[in-house]
């Protein structure tokens, strides 16, 4: 992933603001919004609801929260779009979810990395975020370092 295109001081400035916002599973909604809007720009309840693995009703439910916090507009037939605001969420989300992501694969974190990633991007805050993204860049621009704590690991294996 390329950090550096989204990773600005107002960027974490985003993620700072929706923590007053936003519940674990309202981010989580914003974030899955997100990825399917980046293809279609909407996504239906039907699909949102069979992508978290929720029912339909629970969906709406969500979705409505959301549209009355200015994040989304949630139209006939089930269509939801982000507003901008909701978009630079999304956005602000995805990408600390990737940087995360990075992170534990330069740790070697294999087994259950969907969940430790998930389990980590609600808990962390911007200045642990900027410092991780820091440390996945640095070892993007020194992979030797990378091998040597890859070696330095097996040692312990």
């Amino acid at each position: 992933m390329n950090s550096k295109e989204f990773y600005t001081v107002r960027g974490y400035e985003i993620l700072d603001k929706k923590n007053e916002l936003l519940s674990h599973s309202m981010e989580d909604y914003m974030e899955m919004i997100y990825r399917c809007a980046i293809e279609e720009g909407y996504i239906r309840i039907n699909m949102l609801a069979e992508l978290l693995n929720i029912k339909a009703p629970s969906a709406t439910k969500m979705v409505q929260k959301l549209g009355q916090l200015g994040l989304v507009q949630y139209e006939k037939y089930g269509i939801v779009k982000l507003t901008a605001e909701g978009e630079k969420i999304g956005r602000a989300l995805l990408a600390r979810h990737h940087i995360i992501e990075e992170f534990l694969q330069n740790l070697d974190v294999e087994e259950n990395l969907l969940m430790n990633v998930e389990m980590i991007e609600h808990n962390v805050n911007a200045n642990a975020l900027r410092k991780i993204e820091l440390l996945n860049l640095f070892f993007a621009e020194h992979p030797d370092i990378l091998v040597k704590l890859q070696e330095y690991r097996a040692k312990f294996v």
